[in-house]
């Protein structure tokens, strides 16, 4: 069963609801419903609703199930003002600002209180919006996960070899967000990426800190950064299993990770893979992708106290239908 499979019979589960802001999208409309037929979420979709099921009707979309809510005059306004307000106000925020701000036409701030909030589990956005925009909204709205500061993406890497990783998925990260985290930050896509291999895979994480060194045999600053990265981890999750600097091979191969880290509880096995910047998490997958055959699943947003996705604006139906399930397991958890 493909991973995406998997993750679809898990949000079904436990129903959570996921609210799409970019109404102006025919896309979010055919989603919308197919996600609702599938069962995958409760749907809220933000908008003029006259305006939301005259687009819908002259597509033939059926939004039975669907709940089409406006900002501007939804009864919960005031009270997502207020508390939009008291969360921005040593950014000098005020009523009349966040009115505006909630009520802009890209809806992203009302949807993030939504989430925020407990008026819906977790977002999907990015179809129309720049992932900049989506995820400052979400960053200022819904805010990091405690613990992390570091607002990060993984992707699912489902390979065609059952060999590597859990049974031929790996998590790589960060492909998406971060160019160049600090130690900290790289610490911290660590540990959120190890709770994201256990929420969606049910195995515990094994985490390789990857390098063009494996245990010294080189020498540099960038090394010295994933090592203190790896150090940090364990501070923040004692239990994490995490071993690095490791080269790709030693991760990935037994043969060599025995060779080259003796003794490690990662090497050879890592399911997880935590690249040291965007070049090599961006350009890593996408050579895996296109040369090895393997699906990417996300990106997939992590470090926020309750889960945003962002999309590719290049995004198809199928592909927010499957962000949208998910973020629906991000919520369970």
């Amino acid at each position: 069963m493909h991973l995406i499979d998997q993750i679809k019979i898990k949000a079904k589960g436990n129903l959570q609801t996921v609210v799409l802001p970019e109404s102006y999208d025919e896309r979010m409309l055919f989603a919308a419903q197919k996600i609702t037929e599938q069962g995958l979420a409760k749907i809220v979709i933000l908008g003029n609703p006259d305006e939301i099921q005259a687009s819908a009707a002259e597509k033939g979309v059926n939004l039975a199930g669907v709940e089409l809510l406006e900002p501007k005059s939804s009864p919960k306004l005031q009270e997502y003002i207020d508390a939009f307000v008291e969360l921005r106000k040593a950014k000098g925020m005020t009523p009349e600002a966040a009115e505006k701000i909630l009520t802009a036409p890209d809806n992203l701030y009302y949807a993030g209180m939504m989430v925020r909030l407990g008026d819906a589990a977790g977002e999907v956005a990015g179809a129309t919006g720049t992932t900049g925009n989506v995820l400052k909204a979400a960053f200022q709205t819904v805010g990091s996960a405690p613990g992390i500061k570091t607002v990060s993406s993984y992707f699912f890497m489902v390979t065609k070899n059952p060999a590597f990783g859990e049974n031929g998925i790996i998590l790589f990260a960060d492909c998406a967000v971060n160019p160049n985290p600090d130690a900290q930050a790289l610490a911290e896509i660590a540990v959120a990426t190890a709770r994201n291999c256990k929420a969606f895979l049910d195995v515990e994480a094994r985490v390789a800190m990857l390098s063009f060194s494996t245990r010294g045999s080189s020498s540099h600053g960038d090394i010295d950064k994933v090592t203190q990265a790896m150090a940090i981890a364990r501070q923040i999750d004692p239990f994490i299993q995490i071993d690095g600097e490791l080269q790709a091979d030693a991760a990935l191969l037994p043969s060599v990770g025995a060779k080259k880290a003796p003794g490690s509880p990662v090497a050879g096995r890592a399911n997880v893979l935590i690249f040291p910047d965007l070049d090599a998490g961006n350009i890593g997958y996408k050579l895996v992708e296109r040369i090895a055959g393997a699906d990417a699943v996300g990106p997939v947003i992590q470090g926020l106290a309750k889960p945003v996705n962002d999309l590719s604006r290049g995004c198809s139906v199928e592909d927010i239908v499957n962000v949208t399930a998910i973020t629906a397991v991000q919520a369970q958890g």
